[in-house]
């Protein structure tokens, strides 16, 4: 199967049974010269001088960035590298879901779930996926190789439309094991950073009789206010609850209150969904002083963006963050997780705070990286790697 943007906007994308189909990106042509268009009539905003990134990003950085955007990124380049994995589409609970299912060449592999965030789509993964596949021909321990699946959040990328308000991170966690069910894994791991990192453990809740492990970054940990938490904490800790308290949340407040609003502006401007998003990318990428496309393939980030543009998807991968404020079920006390986790932490960037980790998840694997930040697929793919390799050794040792 083959979508194009007009179709990805379709109900007749949504599929009505339990039925896994072939999937193919075809972004039509006149959709990537209407960029181009777009693009090449942009009424640009002037900035204060003086004031570099302190007030959202800089008129010269985005319009050399929108230039290389509409001239020297080759869209089909990516495109074809995303169809050389085997791609698909299922429906769970009325909703399209999309998502790369890519075996090893081990027939023991160890089924693997990755799972993006917000604003990263599937492109977060595709520096991984020859290495934990295939590890044989990585410098690996081919035992340490995985079958992995890694779907496209409802509302983002080719999962799409949302069918219907509603898809909290335990409903798409409830999807997700459904999905892995319906694949024929019965014992298999998930991975997830940002978003990933609220849905894997929502998964282990669902479904720990089937999980063997959840590894998990950028996970986000919070006081539930009973006396005397705060005390003891590290200084570490207390840096990362304090860098927390400071962070500048405005997208997310936007994202969470009133995404429909926001979502005609980016929907309709390349440049305003390229700014919405190499905003976060250079806030949350290591180091603080660099451009994002010192951390990250500008290409990439090009790739991730574009996803965004040609599924039309601004307004729907925001709606995550509106169901997660709104969700009461979200912020109610839960049991403690049983299934044994792994958090892998960068320094630079996240804000995990160990003592409130333990105290929800089963933590038995912990492992702190100087280099990377929030995007640490992305960033260090291969430290990434090699610490979901050494938390599953873990396991079965």
């Amino acid at each position: 199967m083959s979508t194009t943007h007009s179709h990805v906007n379709s109900q007749a994308s949504i599929h009505t049974s339990a039925e896994i189909k072939p999937f193919q990106i075809n972004i039509t042509q006149a959709d990537i010269d209407d960029l181009h268009y777009r693009l090449s009539r942009t009424r640009w905003s002037d900035d204060l001088p003086g004031v570099g990134w302190d007030r959202g990003v800089p008129a010269n950085y985005l319009k050399e960035l929108a230039e290389y955007w509409r001239t020297s990124y080759d869209w089909r380049k990516f495109e074809t590298k995303l169809n050389e994995y085997p791609q698909f589409t299922t429906t769970i609970e009325g909703q399209n879901i999309h998502f790369l299912h890519v075996k090893s060449p081990e027939p023991d592999a160890t089924p693997l779930m990755l799972i993006h965030g917000w604003p990263g789509s599937i492109v977060e993964f595709l520096d991984t996926i020859e290495p934990l596949t295939n590890p044989r021909a990585h410098g690996g321990d081919p035992a340490e190789a995985f079958h992995l699946v890694i779907p496209s959040v409802p509302g983002f990328g080719f999962s799409m439309p949302l069918s219907e308000p509603g898809w909290t991170t335990g409903r798409v966690a409830r999807a997700f094991t459904t999905l892995m069910a319906r694949l024929g894994y019965d014992r298999y791991g998930v991975q997830g950073g940002d978003t990933g990192s609220f849905i894997a453990p929502e998964m282990g809740q669902l479904d720990a009789n089937h999980i063997i492990g959840i590894h998990v970054n950028a996970l986000l940990t919070f006081p539930i206010g009973v006396e005397g938490e705060m005390e003891g904490l590290s200084e570490a800790d207390q840096n990362r609850y304090a860098a927390m308290e400071s962070f500048n949340d405005g997208y997310l407040q936007i994202q969470s209150q009133r995404p429909q609003t926001l979502a005609y502006g980016l929907h309709d401007s390349p440049v305003g969904q390229l700014a919405w998003i190499v905003e976060k990318f250079k806030e949350l990428t290591d180091p603080d002083e660099g451009l994002p496309e010192d951390s990250i393939d500008r290409d990439l980030i090009l790739t991730n963006i574009s996803l965004y543009w040609f599924t039309g998807t601004a307004g729907s991968s925001a709606q995550i963050y509106y169901e997660a404020r709104h969700d009461v079920a979200a912020w109610a006390p839960k049991e403690r997780g049983t299934v044994p986790t792994g958090v892998l932490l960068a320094r630079s960037k996240d804000v995990t705070i160990r003592p409130f980790a333990e105290r929800e998840h089963n933590i038995v694997h912990w492992t702190e990286f100087e280099q990377g930040g929030h995007f640490f697929a992305m960033e260090q793919p291969k430290l990434l790697v090699q610490d979901v390799r050494e938390f599953f050794r873990k396991l079965q040792g």
